[in-house]
């Protein structure tokens, strides 16, 4: 379940008549519990899954504790609980106790307690998203009412369109999306005291409106039309007296079409009970981001999930120039003088969002610039003054049209809140209406746009064709003043979109962008585009930027196709966030890795980065540059080598049968194969990919040489599976395919000779992992081409591959499939640095190989999964390993960084600084010696 459902559910829950038996599992359904799951949980004992040790309570394996108590006696009700010793041994997360009237409730592992009435659960559902699985967002626990309006923003939408057909058209979508910014408008209004009386539009809709709906879209369209007209237009358009009172509002928003869908019964419910809740406490910055939801059928499955939480944001936006206005203010003092300057310096400030969705970013930046001006104006004792910030100085591009319109409206919210908490009610009413009808938020392709039309260099102007915020032209904004000596900030979150996730549309705007500038566009991630539209708008206005992205544009070959494109024209990265979580309101979800680089010019300061541990600590320094694999070293891109720069052995790709499957053979076929022909078992061998040597896995495939060729297929068995072969590869397109049906008993890429011993090196391996999962195989296994493999190789080479150094320089250097290494053996193994290696170190590190595979066969039948990281995609739990096979890695990692620098590194950033000045070194071009001299 979702966010918005549980609230629902919840909010039902709160209003239904109390039952002491059934409580418990109307709770534990509220959360998704079906009812077979209930069915048994109303068992104790044998065939029931309740595992409570207390007459009545309800214990829930992984989740919960509950009971429903007697009046009076919740408190120590909730300690019995508590002290249960059941809850350990069933790893039970919360316990919660209640009378039917009052309620509490408390998680184990932190302590943090919930005390209220069952009739407030709904407004504190939020406390209880964490049992659900959700990872919590504090805003949302604070303040659920973004939560529960997008729920009952999203029904009515729902039920509008399933009643009104021709509004669920790509021809009237827009209008539809109109109508509910709209609404969202009139609700907040209502409750601000922008429209005189609490509730004032509600309770005309309530009392003017048919109980079966039937008028209320000619109510609605009374309404409307009021707030399109100016006093001097009313008396012509002879409005009945209860729209009368209802302000000219304008600014675009109810000027046009003001047709409203028809409404049913249900329809008009759902929207009476949206006026019912409190929309002075709407946060525009989450509303916003959920709300986006309603509109699109995709995204609605998951309505509620989808909210970038503040201090995420606050990543991007607080190097990028945050930081530095709180300098200025801290550094001001009270000087006045100073203060002035800091204030007219951010009334000259722009921020551009060219990805900006529902407007998150720019809430955000405006808020905390108020937060800043505010406190200029305190200690300059104008406290009532009107802000010098114009709100039409946050502008974004965004491709679909009603969040472009959120986002507008999010800010005229904002703006809003913003003045009643900084100058008082009374202040903020006397300026909010009319609206303000400049265009701010360009509806369009960002990366087809030119982002100087939308946001211009300083000093210059572009007129608007047309003059209403909601109905402008949206291919050009308005900007309706001068900005001379501005600063300008871009920002925000594009989409990533790897090269082979993006639609027809995006290819087609990725070779429009870099189709004149380089033939590998390609293999660009999406999000490329926006970096490079930057770099562009930087060559003819100042300005810096800071995009979230994938670090996928930092690793691998897309560094070297897009950095330099990139670092040119005085640019360099600024600052930047290494790899973390970007996590949002989804159940279950880790969030997506992602990185944050900020760009700018050159200006003499030092890059700073930052960097996140394990438990989200961020460290913060300076350094003297920030290259494009995010590392503390001068600008440098790794080349991919198709021999090893250092003194190791080669890596070679696996072979690849190319059969249809007709070579290849499960367990039990090898078994059956075998027993039919015993003379075909010297041509059967283990077949190891990836997954095999990770998992575990059992495969087997036929490997016969040429010189066998004849023998082998004169073997009733193979003869069948080859003449099989022989039809597939015939019918193939592929050149090299349709030759291979001239030898269909040998793969057709082979690259051993099946006779050496094998070091193999997944493709693909999970980040989770601690290292990389490198194994070792006796004489007679067969690599596939999902792997890669070293062959008759000393072991030093493994205890190499198997080490932190050489994970950290492919996780750096290396591209990646989602979050999970790619490893690549031109760029990861053969660009590799490695000291030149004595005997003694070889021999030394030859120990340290044996101890890993001795530790490892200890545990025996163990896979590398169980091994090393059983849960995909969850933290490494260093403590699973087993402790003598952790020590032996430990070991290994020791003796070689001592080959390093004669001690262990402190850190990954330490290790990639080494190594990156070992591949310099490695890779620079000798000088000629002059006549006579030596080469340097």
């Amino acid at each position: 379940m979702n966010a918005v459902e549980i609230e629902e559910a919840i909010s039902e829950l709160a209003i239904a008549d109390f039952d002491p038996v059934e409580f418990p599992f109307q709770f534990l359904a509220a959360f998704g519990n079906n009812e077979v799951t209930l069915k048994r949980l109303r068992k104790v004992g044998s065939g029931g899954t309740n595992f409570s040790d207390l007459p009545g309570a309800v214990l829930q394996r992984n989740h919960i504790h509950l009971a429903v108590c007697e009046p009076g006696r919740v408190r120590e009700t909730l300690d019995a609980l508590k002290a249960s010793p059941k809850n350990a041994s069933n790893k039970v997360k919360l316990v919660l106790a209640t009378d039917g009237d009052a309620l509490e409730a408390e998680y184990l592992a932190t302590g943090e307690p919930l005390a209220c009435s069952v009739s407030e659960l709904a407004e504190r559902f939020g406390f209880f998203l964490p049992f659900a699985g959700i990872t919590t967002i504090q805003e949302i626990k604070e303040n659920p009412i973004d939560v529960r309006a997008t729920g009952r923003l999203n029904k009515l939408y729902v039920e509008l369109l399933t009643n009104n057909k021709a509004w669920d058209t790509e021809k009237r979508r827009s209008d539809m999306n109109h109508f509910m910014a709209r609404l969202i408008f009139c609700f907040f209004a209502e409750d601000t005291g922008i429209f005189d009386g609490d509730g004032q539009f509600t309770r005309t809709l309530d009392k003017m409106t048919a109980p079966d709906g039937s008028n209320t879209h000619e109510v609605l369209k009374t309404l409307f039309d009021a707030m399109n007209l100016q006093a001097s237009d009313r008396a012509a358009a002879k409005l009945p007296v209860w729209a009368q009172v209802f302000p000219y509002v304008n600014g675009g928003l109810f000027s046009g079409n003001t047709d409203v869908p028809n409404f049913t019964r249900a329809a008009r419910s759902y929207l009476l009970r949206i006026g019912e809740l409190n929309w002075r406490q709407i946060n525009p910055d989450i509303f916003g981001s959920m709300i986006q939801a309603v509109a699109d059928k995709e995204q609605r499955g998951s309505l509620g999930m989808h909210y970038t939480s503040v201090p995420n944001i606050l990543k991007v936006l607080n190097p990028l120039f945050l930081d530095s206005l709180r300098a200025q203010l801290e550094s001001s003092g009270d000087n006045k003088a100073k203060l002035l300057g800091l204030r007219r310096r951010m009334a000259h400030i722009r921020v551009f969002d060219p990805a900006c969705g529902s407007g998150n970013f720019l809430v955000i930046a405006y808020k905390e610039m108020r937060k800043i001006e505010s406190e200029i104006n305190r200690r300059r004792g104008e406290e009532d003054r009107k802000s010098d910030i114009p709100i039409n100085n946050f502008r974004g591009i965004e491709l679909n049209d009603f969040p472009a319109e959120i986002a507008r409206l999010a800010l005229i919210i904002a703006e809003f809140q913003c003045d009643v908490l900084y100058r008082g009610q009374q202040q903020a009413l006397a300026t909010v209406l009319p609206l303000d009808s400049k265009n701010w938020i360009t509806c369009g392709n960002a990366l087809r746009i030119d982002w100087l039309s939308v946001c211009p260099p300083t000093g210059t102007e572009v007129s608007l064709q047309g003059d209403d915020l909601f109905t402008a032209p949206t291919d050009q904004p308005e900007i309706d003043f001068e900005n001379e000596g501005g600063e300008t900030y871009i920002c925000g979150n594009p989409p990533y979109k790897g090269g082979t996730e993006q639609d027809d549309q995006q290819k087609a705007d990725m070779e429009a962008l870099f189709g004149n500038v380089t033939d590998s566009f390609k293999s660009l991630d999406y999000v490329c585009g926006w970096f490079y539209k930057f770099a562009r708008y930087a060559r003819a206005t100042q300005a810096s930027c800071a995009f979230v992205s994938t670090s996928s544009i930092t690793q691998g070959e897309q560094v070297a196709r897009l950095w330099p494109l990139l670092l040119a024209d005085g640019l360099r990265i600024r600052f930047a966030y290494t790899p973390f979580k970007w996590r949002n309101l989804a159940a279950k979800n880790a969030g997506v890795t992602v990185i944050i680089v900020g760009l700018g010019e050159r200006d003499g300061t030092n890059p700073v980065l930052f960097q996140s541990d394990e438990d989200d600590v961020i460290t913060k320094r300076e350094v003297a540059n920030i290259n494009a694999y995010l590392i503390p070293f001068r600008d440098i891109y790794i080349s991919a080598s198709s021999k090893p720069l250092s003194p190791i052995g080669e890596i070679l790709n696996g072979s690849k049968p190319a059969d249809g499957g007709h070579l290849l053979l499960k367990p039990e076929q090898a078994r059956a194969l075998v027993h039919a022909e015993p003379r075909a078992a010297r041509y059967v061998r283990q077949f190891l990919g990836a997954n095999d040597t990770i998992q575990g896995n059992l495969r087997y495939c036929l490997w016969i040489t040429p010189d066998e060729a004849d023998e082998a297929m004169g073997l009733a068995p193979i003869k069948l599976r080859t003449t099989r072969v022989v039809e597939m590869r015939s019918q193939s397109d592929k050149a090299l395919t349709k030759a291979g049906a001239k030898t269909p008993y040998a793969f057709q890429q082979v690259r051993q000779t099946g006779e050496e011993t094998v070091i193999l090196v997944p493709r693909h391996s999970a980040e989770t992992r601690p290292y990389l999962p490198v194994s070792m195989f006796n004489r007679g296994a067969i690599v596939a081409d999902g792997a890669f493999a070293m062959l008759d190789a000393e072991l030093w080479s493994f205890a190499l591959l198997s080490s932190k150094m050489h994970l950290v320089w492919v996780a750096a250097v290396c591209g990646r499939i989602k979050t999970d290494y790619r490893y690549s053996s031109t760029l990861g193994w053969n660009t590799f640095p490695v000291p030149v290696l004595t005997e003694q170190n070889k021999a030394d590190l030859t120990e340290c190989a044996k101890a890993i595979l001795l530790a490892r066969e200890a545990h025996f039948p163990n896979s590398i999964a169980d091994l090393y990281d059983p849960e995909r995609g969850q933290k490494p739990n260093p403590d699973f390993m087993p402790e003598e096979l952790r020590a032996a890695h430990e070991r290994n990692d020791e003796v070689l960084e001592r080959i390093y620098i004669g001690r262990l590194f402190r850190n990954d950033t330490e290790r990639l600084e080494k190594l990156f000045d070992l591949y310099t070194k490695m890779t620079a071009t000798p000088t000629r010696p002059k006549k006579g001299g030596r080469a340097k």
